[in-house]
């Protein structure tokens, strides 16, 4: 008898999805940050001061679920928000020097998670260049 999750990719997207968020658990833990607050921290990283608006279409998370947790970051002095001056309804978040501190964790998290991976780096990127693709694919 054949194990019918064996034919369902999407158990396979799921079940390695929890693996992964497995694995980063105790990374974060030490760093006292959520998965959603690293990769919030991580776009923040790259170009500080976006709006509220902007991260929430990059995470794919709609900004009612976003405000608290940039309000949970904010009261552990992670970022501030300031409302924009021109469009008082935009809230902008920005990091404070603790935000940008615990960027250097950020190449030992990636090792750890690619080393965990048992993916050799050509593989590593190839399956994110896959996983990208399809879920593009299925975002249309």
């Amino acid at each position: 008898m054949s194990d019918p999750l064996n034919e369902m990719i999407c158990f396979d997207v799921y079940a390695a999805n929890l693996a992964v968020g497995r694995l980063y658990k105790p990374l974060l833990d030490e760093l006292g940050l959520t998965y959603p607050q690293y990769l919030a921290l991580m776009i923040l990283w790259e170009k500080d001061g976006r709006a509220i608006g902007e991260i929430s279409g990059i995470l794919g998370l709609e900004s009612s679920t976003l405000t608290p947790l940039i309000k949970r970051m904010e009261a552990t002095g992670l970022v501030t928000r300031r409302r924009d001056d021109k469009d008082e309804r935009r809230v902008h978040v920005f990091l404070t020097d603790a935000g940008r501190k615990i960027e250097t964790e950020r190449l030992r998290l990636t090792q750890c998670v690619a080393d965990a991976t048992g993916l050799s780096f050509d593989e590593f990127v190839q399956l994110q260049g896959l996983l990208r693709k399809m879920r593009k694919a299925i975002q249309k």
